[in-house]
């Protein structure tokens, strides 16, 4: 039940991340969260989208795109809320190798994106502690 991430690599120069911006607008799929992080010539946009079929057919023939699979993690949009994710993940020895958050549509919502050593291991410790994640389909509503 991972979620699928785009990984966008861009030029470190003006107009790159518009650019981008502007192919995934085209599309009508909605972004749903978005990090970037930051080398001397280059970025990587990373991205979860509602259709991540047609952003990549959009940025695919100007920008380099990856795929990874990556957990979603549910957790209330309040202090302290992060930690027991961290905690369940930490117990089993899973590795982070990055992560960010976006809110939810719902209220008082948030999710967690985690790239982590093992994504499957990863979703039966989480769901074993009760905590929920996406799929790629509950990104598609």
């Amino acid at each position: 039940m991972a979620i699928t991430q785009l990984s966008v690599f861009l030029m470190n120069q003006p107009g790159q991340l518009v650019s981008a911006v502007g192919k995934i607008s085209e599309t009508g799929a909605n972004l749903r969260a978005m990090s970037i992080a930051e080398a001397n010539d280059f970025g990587i946009l990373r991205i979860i989208v509602s259709d991540e079929e047609q952003v990549c057919a959009a940025l695919g023939s100007d920008f380099m795109v990856s795929r990874t699979q990556v957990v979603a993690a549910r957790m209330d949009d309040r202090a302290g809320a992060l930690y027991p994710i961290l905690s369940a993940l930490n117990e089993a020895q899973i590795n982070i190798e990055y992560m960010y958050a976006f809110t939810a549509s719902q209220a008082s919502q948030a999710y967690v994106v985690l790239r982590v050593s093992d994504v499957s291991t990863a979703e039966t410790v989480l769901h074993a502690h009760g905590i929920e994640t996406l799929s790629d389909d509950s990104l598609k509503l």
